[in-house]
This record gives C-alpha cells, structure tokens and sequence, in this order.
C-alpha cells in the first residue's frame, strides 16, 4: 500500500467562492487563494492579488470555483476500535453503563489486526468529512493489541494523529464498572505509557503523531492510576507537551458514582488528581456545575464536546453555551462509533450548532462558532498553536466542500458558511494535510475504499462470532 508520505509538494488553490480562513481577524476571502510550501501554508488572500510568481512556483495549481475552503476539523474524541461495534442490537436503547456492560465482552477479544482495521476506516471516514487531526482514545488492550498499531494505520491515511494510551485498571472484582479480563495492572499500564512516548510523540510544530495518556475514566481506573498518569507525562516537560485526556461527568451515573466511591462531584475529583490545566482535556461534562466550569475556564482545562453521543446515550446536553462564556476551551469530538455510529466531522458541527438550541435560545450557537469549535477550538484543546487556521505559517491541512450541489441550492447563494452547516452536511471534494493531497473529487487518494470496507466488515463479523454474540 503507497502512503502518503511519499507525495509532498506544493499548491496553489485559487478562486474559491469562499476561504473561511479562522485567522485572527476570522477573515472570510470572496473570490480567495491559499498557497502552499511543503506542510505550511505562505500566502492567503483574494485571488486578484496572488502574486504571479507564487502561482507560477506550485507544483499544482487547484481551481476551487464552486466550493468553500476551510481549515481542516479537528476531531478530539474517539474510540476508533468501536467502528466494529456499530448499532449492536442489545446496545441500541442503552444509557451509557448498560451499553458498556453490553459491549465489553465484544470488545475483549478485539486483536492486533482489528485495531489496525478499524483506525485505518475511522480515520478514513474523518478524512472525507473534513476531518485532518484527531485524537483516538483506545483504553483496553486485549490479545496483544498496541497503540503501535494504530500509529501504523494512521501512517498509511495521512491524517495527523493524537493517539491517547487509554487504560482500565479498576475491574469489577475492586468495584469498578468493566470485567476485569479487560482490565491491566497499573505498573504495567504507567511502564507502557512511557515507552510509548518515547517511541512516538513529536512535540515539533506540523508533528504528524503525539502520544496523550488517557485513563479511561473514574469509574475504571483508581485515583492512584490517575494520579501517576498526571506525575508521569509532566515528567517529560513543557517542551514535549504531553497531554492528558479522560471521560468526565458523561453521565448522572458517573456523578453519583463518584459522590459514593471518592466524595466528591466529577469537576471536585479531577482536580483533586491533578487533573486540570492546560494539558488536559475531559471528554463530555455533560454534568459540570457553574462552579466546576469556572475552576476548567481559570485553569483553561479544556473539553471535548460530543453531541450526537450525548444524545445517542440520553446522557443530557453538555453546557457548552456557559462554558464558551466562561472561557473554557472546548473542541468537538465525534466519540466511538459505537455510540454515534458515525464519524462524520461535518455532521458533528451542525449537532453541536442544533442540540445548543433545543434549551430554547435560537441564539445559543451559531454556524460560525460551530465551526470556530472544530477547528481552533480542537487545536486548543490538543494543545497546538499549528492547526485550525489558514495563514501564513500555519499547517497545510486544508479542505473544501461543493457549494453547488442539489443539497446547498437556495442556501449556499446567500450565506456559504451558514449553509455549509445548516444544510444536510456532504462529504469533502478534496483534502490536503500536512501539504499532501489525500482526497480528490470526493475520494481517497492511497486507499482502496471498497477493499479497505470489506475487510473491516469481515473483522466486525468475526469479533462478535468470537465472542458468542
């Protein structure tokens, strides 16, 4: 299989009906042009003022008529593994610790193979709904299954990659939710956390992979997990900016199991382990009081707000409005597959728009600040300053949307952004990351789609045949 690496060069996109380029001026270029150098971009403007020396320098010249280009989505929540585990009968109706106790026994025989398979599709899926970073946090590891398998995915798409060593240690057997066949012993869990580090993360700016490490959540892991999680990747220092992540306040169970098993609310927890700053990020907070939100947006702790698995799960509609407000960064994640049952990152931003609105403010977010939150948001969630915007001197991740299409007619003649989100969301018409063209004319560039699908739904057939399902 080619990868993409093997393909850097350098662009000139030009006449776009619309750059959105979420600089700091959240300029939006009529008529614009972006151009590229190897993985950063060094021109953005209107096309009539593209220096001709610049146009006649790139190795390809992309006309954009009829499209909108933006910075590519940043996605940071996921669990890849769970694109083998989409609308499980019995985990359909299930509020989120049912649906775990249902999926559990599944994902326990999940092997070195299906990692690979399933980071190769989720992340293909992203790709081709705008998505050029994210994150994927994978918290068991049965059967020998390594996050140096999903680094050896996403290598082979191109898109840029936060894998998070997620872990369980906290079995049923101690009081916790999952079996503890699922589970690992904490030294093993911190010995392999450090060693992925030292074998993955890139702190350098336009950093292809980074390593977060990412207990599960509280009611999988212990305090002492936590704890030692938080000590080890700030013993690595400011300059390799190893970050934190975790499920947080998902749900009213999760709340009530921490009042009971540690005496204290989810916000009051996290910070008592340490696990608040800048270089850590909860999933969810579904459930975070006025108080806790204040503590996140003066620590600047970040979140990833998930919306369709909110809704999925019937876990509540997160605060994201009251967080925006205060001043907590907040980033969009799709979240596992299996509990939206798409990666659909374009999709993702319009839930995030609707579901602010349904507690009767039409106000309560807009299709600008949508996509404000998928792109610069994520990037500051994930700690980097290389992302999220068009501008000089920023990552060449870059991506454009048809405007003129059956879907957008009557939408896109008078506001191109509204109704890149407002409408029903499409899949992108090309994609550039790190300076590398891996989508074209709605496709894949280095895989073969119909292969790459036929072999993941073999593997989702044979986990759930393993597991007596």
């Amino acid at each position: 299989m080619e990868t993409p690496a093997s393909h850097a060069t350098s662009f000139c996109i030009e006449h776009a009906d619309l750059v959105v380029t979420m600089d700091a001026q959240r300029r939006e270029i009529h008529d614009g042009a972006v151009v590229t150098q190897g993985p950063a971009i060094i021109w953005v403007g209107a096309t009539s003022e593209l220096p001709a020396a610049l146009r006649d320098a790139a190795d390809e010249v992309i006309p954009a008529r009829g499209r909108i280009v933006l910075p590519g989505f940043v996605n940071t929540h996921h669990h890849f593994y769970q694109t083998l585990t989409r609308v499980i009968p019995s985990a359909q109706d299930a509020v989120l610790f049912d649906w775990l106790k249902t999926l559990y026994p599944i994902w326990a025989e999940l092997t070195p193979d299906d990692v690979f398979i399933s980071t190769q599709l989720a992340l293909t899926e992203l790709l081709l709904s705008g998505c050029t970073t994210s994150s994927d946090h994978h918290y068991l590891w049965p059967n020998g299954c390594r996050l140096d398998d999903q680094f050896a995915a996403a290598e082979t798409v191109g898109v840029r990659f936060h894998g998070a060593r997620g872990s369980m240690s906290l079995g049923e057997s101690k009081g916790g939710l999952p079996p503890d066949r699922v589970t690992e012993d904490e030294e093993a869990i911190l010995r392999d956390c450090r060693r992925i580090v030292e074998a993955y993360h890139d702190p350098n700016r336009f950093a292809m992979r980074r390593v977060v490490l990412a207990p599960c959540s509280p009611f999988s892991v212990t305090p002492d997990l936590m704890r030692e999680s938080a000590t080890l990747a700030r013993s690595f220092g400011a300059a390799m900016n190893v970050h934190l992540h975790t499920h947080l306040a998902e749900t009213k169970d999760e709340e009530e199991f921490c009042l009971a098993r540690f005496g204290h609310r989810p916000g009051d927890y996290a910070e008592q382990l340490g696990w608040t700053g800048d270089d850590v990020w909860h999933a969810h907070c579904v459930h975070l009081n006025s108080r806790e939100i204040e503590r996140f947006a003066h620590t600047r702790t970040g979140v990833a707000h998930c919306p369709t698995s909110n809704m999925r799960l019937a876990s509540g509609i997160a605060p994201v409005r009251a967080m925006r407000n205060a001043g907590v960064p907040v980033g969009l994640g799709v979240d596992g597959s299996a509990s939206n049952d798409s990666s659909h990152m374009l999709n993702e931003v319009r839930q995030c728009l609707l579901l602010q609105r349904v507690l009767g403010d039409p106000r309560a977010m807009t299709a600008r600040e949508a996509l404000e939150i998928a792109t610069l948001g994520g990037a500051a969630v994930l700690g980097r300053d290389d992302i999220g915007a068009l501008a000089p001197g920023m990552a060449a991740d870059i991506v454009a949307f048809r405007l003129n299409t059956l879907w957008h007619a009557g939408g896109a003649v008078h506001d191109p952004v509204a109704a890149l989100v407002f409408c029903q969301p499409q899949p992108v018409d090309w994609a550039i990351v790190n300076g590398r063209k891996l989508v074209a004319d709605g496709a894949p560039l280095h895989l073969d789609l119909p292969t790459l699908v036929e072999r993941h739904n073999r593997a989702a057939r044979a986990l759930v045949e393993r597991a007596g399902r």
